[in-house]
């Protein structure tokens, strides 16, 4: 299971890292959107903060995942990211749901990993 944890932290680290510095130094060009996509993202560049915020989390949580420092912190910190990106994937671009199930379900994962240190968020 040891094994597993570290193929899984630095797959997610690694995709997190290229996805975020991608966006900040423009190294893969972005596909062009249509539809609900455009107008979704039309929406989050708008906003001036939001992708590059969402982005910087993604930095910082991939090389936490590559590095292996603050694992108790990051996934819980990339969960809504996550989720958001899950749930973008469903509702306007099912072709990206292959990599938004891996984002999520390995965040998952990392969760159950240190699910002994998170036990206490959720008693009464």
């Amino acid at each position: 299971m040891k094994i597993a944890t570290i193929i899984i932290r630095v797959l997610l680290g690694a995709l997190l890292l290229f996805a975020s510095l991608s966006f900040f130094f423009h190294l893969v060009p972005e596909p062009e959107a249509t539809g609900n996509m455009k107008i979704f993202n039309d929406g989050l560049a708008a906003s001036g903060y939001l992708m590059v915020l969402v982005k910087i989390v993604e930095l910082i949580c991939g090389l936490s995942f590559v590095t292996g420092k603050f694992m108790k912190l990051s996934p819980i910190l990339l969960m809504p990211i996550s989720i958001n990106i899950l749930l973008v994937h469903v509702f306007m671009m099912p072709e990206g749901i292959p990599i938004a199930l891996f984002v999520l379900l390995g965040n998952l994962f990392l969760i159950y990993r240190n699910w002994d240190s998170y036990k206490e968020l959720f008693t009464a």
